[in-house]
């Protein structure tokens, strides 16, 4: 019996890897031409992370992806740090004078040797052919900073209420903010950040945009934040957000709590799409998945790292207070089909569903009859199995990958991660399992936990267990890959 390739083994069928070596933030997102552009942070030369480059890939409908050339190579300002893209569709550059192009704006990171600190500086590359060759602007960098050493990751949009580019930028402890009419000039307009959200570890990859908000006429501005590692700390590296107005110069915070985009351990550095159409309208996200504490380690042969599902974002408001709510893009759903079906169950004490093997969505909607307790087991093996616990006593849903498959690779692997319920009464849950991940989203996305696991294979088998009453499986859908 022929083994499997072991550069084969956990390799997703539903996110985006590369073909070898590693990845880390995605870069660059944007839309054109009919095509959907993902660069991303890329070491050529090992599995490890290393001399960042830009990889590229290209979809057409956000779930399976091509992989092209590296797009962008370290040159004498340094190495290829996180950055965006955008679509000059007015030549506001003077890069394209025939027909619009597509602009990446990223940090270069030149290292000035081991006693004194790295230089992080802004700069430009342009494309004529949708991105497949670039051009570095010639007076690179375009921004510097004479004091910080934190200045990086940039992410540009266009302003239509003024009438040019902003430049959201991790500054440190601080999120910074300029403008420019042409890409190429920039102005500091203010800072962000200093008194509120989360100051664990160092701010990165920051992302500014506005959103609707469900069922009403308003919109808000929301700002991502992603926050790196401390060691002092079990969560690692996550992401927070922050919802309020913006007028061109300043984001102004609406609230004093702090906003954590997923509560699970596995999505980091995530920012949104570039020009997509009005006529489309969303906000799509995309986010690596995976966690500074173990990112280096993790059980992959030849490559690793992965990014988690595209997701839509709008916003909902609860409680006078506002909320992202993240769901799978819907181009997810021509790649299943339903396998099974199930209405209004009641379950006392277990129930269980086998299959040959499942990777796809469950979408399970439970409603409580007096328990204490469930839990929901995914079967990925015999001995390989993921918990998701809701306990309605602390109103905390928990996910355990303890016994989930390969896990000694790391003791901060294997420790719970929680997500708190809104209410508990009803849950609606959606569950994406492919060969490496689970993604939670609770309540039509009102919360997501996002999560790497390494088992033998993907899902035989879910069963659901209730503690001191009963549940009703109100409705419960298992997908299946449409061959």
């Amino acid at each position: 019996m022929k083994s499997l390739n072991p550069e084969k083994k956990y390799r997703p069928y539903l996110h985006f890897v590369p073909k070898k070596n590693w990845m880390n933030d995605p870069n660059g997102l944007i839309y054109f031409k009919g095509e959907y552009h993902l660069f991303f942070q890329y070491n050529p030369n090992d599995s490890k992370w290393g001399p960042m480059h830009w990889g590229h890939a290209v979809s057409t409908d956000l779930i399976t992806w091509t992989e092209l050339p590296i797009a962008l190579y370290p040159d004498e300002h340094g190495t290829i740090f996180s950055g965006s893209a955008v679509v000059d569709w007015n030549n506001t550059t003077g890069f394209f004078p025939d027909e619009p192009g597509i602009v990446a704006i990223f940090t270069h990171h030149f290292d000035n040797g081991v006693d004194n600190p790295p230089k992080q500086s802004q700069s430009l590359a342009y494309s004529h052919d949708n991105g497949r060759t670039w051009i570095k602007y010639g007076d690179n960098p375009v921004l510097e900073h004479d004091r910080k050493i934190d200045f990086r990751d940039p992410k540009v949009f266009w302003h239509k209420n003024t009438d040019k580019w902003i430049m959201v930028l991790a500054t440190g402890q601080t999120v910074s903010i300029y403008s420019s009419v042409n890409l190429i000039n920039w102005h500091f307009e203010s800072e962000f950040g200093t008194d509120v959200g989360s100051h664990d570890g160092v701010w990165e990859c920051p992302d500014l945009f506005e959103l609707a908000v469900d069922n009403t006429n308003e919109s808000k501005w929301m700002l991502i934040v992603s926050i790196g590692d401390n060691l002092h700390l079990d969560q690692g590296s996550r992401t927070q957000y922050f919802i309020g107005s913006f007028d061109g110069s300043r984001f102004h915070v609406e609230h004093e709590t702090i906003k954590w985009l997923d509560y699970g351990k596995d999505n980091y550095a995530g920012v949104s799409f570039s020009d997509i159409p009005t006529t489309d309208g969303r906000r799509i996200y995309l986010g690596w998945m995976s966690n500074w504490r173990y990112a280096n380690e993790v059980p992959t042969h030849g490559w690793r790292s992965e990014m988690t599902v595209p997701r839509e974002l709008t916003l909902c408001k609860y409680d006078n207070s506002y909320y992202v709510v993240q769901q799978p893009v819907k181009e997810l759903d021509q790649y299943f089909t339903t396998r099974e079906k199930v209405i209004n169950k009641q379950v006392s004490k277990e129930v269980r569903y086998a299959f040959d093997e499942l990777y796809g969505m469950i979408t399970l909607v439970l409603e409580n009859q007096g328990a204490t307790k469930y839990r929901l087991d995914i079967h990925h093996t015999e001995s390989n199995v993921t918990s998701v616990i809701i306990d309605m006593e602390e109103s905390v849903l928990t996910l355990d990958r303890s016994r989930s498959g390969v896990t000694s690779f790391s003791d901060n692997f294997s420790l719970h991660q929680k997500l708190p319920l809104l209410q508990t009464e009803q849950i609606e849950l959606n569950i994406l399992i492919d060969s490496s991940s689970i993604e939670i989203f609770v309540n039509g996305g009102e919360l997501a936990l996002t999560s790497l696991v390494y088992p033998d294979k993907t899902c035989k088998e879910i069963s659901l267990h209730t503690f001191n009453g009963d549940v009703i499986i109100k409705e419960g859908y298992f997908s299946k890959p449409i061959s």
